[in-house]
């Protein structure tokens, strides 16, 4: 039994590797998160002076 044991704790890398995909995650939805909220501020501003410089006449 205790071989088993050891085995089971020194062996298993599933947990590791689930940790690490979940930091692997985690860091790609921030880069994405950060570089949508850039793209979003230029964007943004890209229409903003479109918009000056249209003049609607009624």
């Amino acid at each position: 039994m205790a071989r088993f044991i050891r085995r089971l704790l020194v062996e298993d890398k599933g947990g590791a590797t689930a940790i690490e995909l979940c930091i692997l995650t985690a860091l790609i939805s921030v880069a994405i998160i950060a570089s949508l909220h850039t793209f979003s501020n230029q964007l943004n501003n890209t229409f903003a002076a479109a918009s000056s410089k249209i003049a609607i006449t009624p």
